[in-house]
């Protein structure tokens, strides 16, 4: 995807990987997917490790490494009760951010764009309460809404859910699919659809909603605000303009969790060997190139807690 592989002042004493004749093998979310990349290439650059890297979703990640077909876990969520049970162990690795996406040339893009959506207002565009798009900014246009959702096993529409139902109501992934007009396999494959689709409204992590150089919205959609309060779009709620300042927002707490979200690194039991410094070096050194990326580092005190739990292994 072209993100940010600078590395001055890379610094890997005591991460050094050893040079084994297998590659690291990682799979799962992709959100995290080309943040993963990045550190991957500099990382290899500069020790003898190698990786394999693939997508599929969060649930094929955790599959995978709990079946030891992969060493790392890429996850978009935090690790489930029974996953734990069952000897996945994850720590946090950056934050991330989802929001909902229509078609640049969206009907009523001038009403969203300057009031935003509530999230009972979201909720009930993606459960099909509301189908038309004059009806949900009260304007006089007749254009139907189409839905699009996620098939695979995604973490940023589990996000969506929790984010939809507020406290304790969540809506499952399966109850989005049921309803959507569509379901598409990726976020990639959902900012195509939405962006060859007028009426079209999704969501999307911000990485494939701004251009990965500028920061800015160049392609054919266009992320969503959020009226956190109903009042409409405050200068507070207004930082949609370029990624650096919705990225800024989700630091200042101004745009909420969910849908913003931590992101994990997971294995089966303790991290060990290559994968184990890499996944140190990850939470050290490889923090100082998030933010150039398109996401959010963890705050001190999380990235202390995980260094240590890493350490721990508990």
């Amino acid at each position: 995807m072209g993100l940010v592989t600078t590395a001055s002042g890379l610094s890997l004493a005591g991460c050094l990987g050893g040079g084994g004749d297998s590659a690291v093998r990682i799979s799962g979310g992709v959100g995290p997917l080309p943040m993963v990349e990045v550190w991957a290439d500099l990382y290899e650059n500069h020790t003898e490790t190698t990786f394999d890297i693939s997508g599929g979703g969060t649930g094929v990640g955790v599959s995978d490494v709990l079946n030891g077909q992969v060493d790392i876990a890429m996850m978009g969520r935090a690790p489930e009760p029974e996953e734990t049970e069952q000897g996945l162990f994850a720590v946090p690795m950056l934050i991330d951010t989802v929001v909902g996406t229509v078609n640049a040339d969206n009907p009523v893009l001038e009403s969203l764009e300057s009031e935003g959506l509530t999230r009972e207002e979201f909720e009930s565009v993606f459960t099909k309460e509301i189908t038309n798009w004059g009806e949900l900014v009260d304007e006089d246009i007749d254009e139907e809404i189409v839905v699009y959702g996620r098939s695979d096993a995604s973490a940023a529409y589990k996000q969506w859910g929790d984010f939809l139902g507020g406290d304790d109501n969540a809506y499952t992934q399966n109850e989005l699919e049921s309803v959507a007009d569509a379901n598409h396999n990726g976020d990639q494959p959902v900012a195509e659809a939405v962006g060859s689709r007028e009426n079209a409204i999704s969501l999307n992590n911000i990485n494939y909603v701004y251009d990965l150089e500028s920061g800015k919205l160049e392609s054919d959609i266009r992320p969503v605000p959020l009226d956190t309060d109903g009042d409409g779009l405050s200068s507070e709620e207004s930082f949609y303009r370029t990624r650096s300042e919705f990225l800024r927002a989700v630091e200042e707490g101004r745009y909420p969790a969910p849908p913003a979200r931590e992101m994990f690194l997971a294995s089966n039991g303790e991290f060990d060997g290559e994968a184990g410094e890499f996944v140190e070096w990850v939470l050290t050194e490889g923090q100082q190139h998030v933010r150039d990326n398109g996401y959010v580092p963890l705050e001190e005190s999380r990235l202390a807690a995980a260094q240590e739990r890493l350490a721990s292994g508990a």
